[in-house]
């Protein structure tokens, strides 16, 4: 069995969130992807700056990681978006059967 992740990226707003997760799901590079929103504090061009933005948890293989980002780096209007994966440690076999099945 493939090592299953969790694949977080932060989005600008809800409907590029949606936009994007669906097209990961849809091209069969996540099973599922789940979307909600996060208050963000980062420093960014010299100044301290928050925003609300959203984010986008993607549940998947290791494997689709760069593939996962290419899309993702297509589709984003950010210049460097977060695009970072968890491991996810234990994980049941029939979850880990069902994330195989789709994005196989």
């Amino acid at each position: 069995m493939g090592e299953c992740v969790f694949i977080y990226i932060t989005c600008s707003g809800l409907e590029e969130a949606r936009r994007i997760g669906r097209t990961l799901v849809e091209e069969r590079l996540a099973a599922c992807v789940n979307i909600f929103p996060v208050n963000s504090i980062y420093f960014w061009e010299g100044e301290v700056k928050g925003a609300l933005e959203f984010a986008v948890v993607v549940k998947t293989l290791e494997e689709k990681f760069r593939d996962v980002e290419k899309k993702v780096r297509e589709m984003h209007s950010y210049d460097n978006p977060c695009i970072v994966s968890f491991e996810a440690k234990e994980v049941s076999e029939k979850f880990l059967g069902w994330i195989e099945s789709v994005v196989s």
